[in-house]
């Protein structure tokens, strides 16, 4: 059963798998987990072509975005117990933290962060003759 549309974000539970179907296009595989106190795991699929590149450069540990449509499955375990499994068909696959190459993530230090002080913001922002109406 698919439900929506989910954007989670955790650390890379088990490394991906890679497979590939009959027509040769990649299938990678990770599983994901989103608890921060408790393992809650998620399978992530990637099937597209282009996610490729990105999950090959994963590995255990890493923290990750995915972004993707969320599906429920039941499965019946030996001893007759139901299940759920939780997967996301990924869309898109972001590297979070220090390991990654992104601008917003570049090494920067905090003297590059510009502090402003009070002084320098007004009380009033506009003026009373300056409003249109």
């Amino acid at each position: 059963m698919s439900l929506a549309k989910a954007v989670v974000t955790g650390t890379v539970f088990r490394a991906p798998e890679k497979r590939f179907t009959q027509n040769n296009v990649p299938v990678s595989s990770l599983v994901l987990n989103i608890g921060d106190r408790e393992e809650m795991l998620i399978r992530v699929i990637a099937k597209r072509a282009a996610l490729d590149e990105i999950v090959s450069g994963i590995s255990k540990d890493d923290r990750v975005l995915v972004e993707g449509r969320l599906q429920i499955t039941t499965v019946k375990n030996d001893n007759g117990a139901e299940r759920r499994i939780y997967e996301i068909d990924a869309n898109t696959i972001e590297m979070m933290g220090a390991g990654t190459s992104t601008p917003s993530t570049s090494s920067s230090s905090n003297e590059d962060i510009v502090k402003f002080s009070q002084e320098e913001f007004s009380d009033e922002l506009i003026g009373e003759d300056e409003i249109p109406f």
